[in-house]
């Protein structure tokens, strides 16, 4: 059992560096050398783990796809889009959606994982087709389409209009997140601009 949990631990040391070293340098600059090195480890050792530099990265993709299903679920979110769940979304009240905006935005810039994994994605969307894909997914089409069918669930006018401009609030101070030397700060301000764009909604 204490060997199961050793492989365990290694796997996911693995997985937490090379995503790291992804978000730094950009996913084609990494190698599986370069990885095994800032873990002391050997390559071989690394491919008892994983396959290749390639598997690594889809294992961190599936993670990301649990946690957003793990985010929703927790909130009492739909998981699904809008045709295939419409009575989920139907149930979503605007103050569900701001605190379910507000649990987002943490796990985005305070994760470690969900933090670097954006990180990499704003790095790579312009190198990769796959990585720009992932990127709109995520961070952009996928999150304004989401929010524009809660919107229209809750009957607000506009619906993909606001969607859009909700999300660049929410795009704005994970950047400003990123640089920012009081980070408190910014992450209150967050939670003030969404509330105050919650109450100018018309619905």
């Amino acid at each position: 059992m204490e060997e199961t949990k050793v492989t365990r631990d290694t796997k996911e040391e693995i997985l937490i560096t090379a995503l790291h070293r992804f978000a730094r340098d950009g996913y084609e600059a990494v190698s599986v050398s370069q990885i095994a090195g800032d873990l002391g480890i050997t390559k071989g050792a690394l491919y008892r783990h994983y396959k290749n530099k390639r598997d690594i990265f889809d294992h961190i993709v599936a993670r990301m796809e649990q946690g957003d299903s793990d985010q929703a679920e927790s909130h009492d979110m739909p998981e699904g889009d809008k045709e295939s769940v419409p009575e989920k979304y139907e149930e979503v009240s605007l103050d569900d959606f701001v605190q379910y905006s507000r649990s987002m935005f943490e796990y985005w810039t305070e994760d470690d994982v969900a933090s670097s994994f954006r990180k990499l994605l704003v790095v790579e969307q312009f190198r990769s087709a796959e990585m720009q894909v992932l990127y709109q997914q995520y961070l952009v089409a996928g999150p304004v389409g989401y929010v524009k069918d809660l919107f229209k669930s809750m009957g607000i006018k506009g619906a993909r209009r606001k969607a859009a401009q909700f999300y660049a609030i929410m795009f704005l101070y994970y950047s400003l997140y990123d640089g920012a030397s009081d980070r408190k700060k910014i992450k209150k301000q967050f939670g003030q601009a969404i509330s105050e764009f919650a109450k100018n909604l018309q619905v």
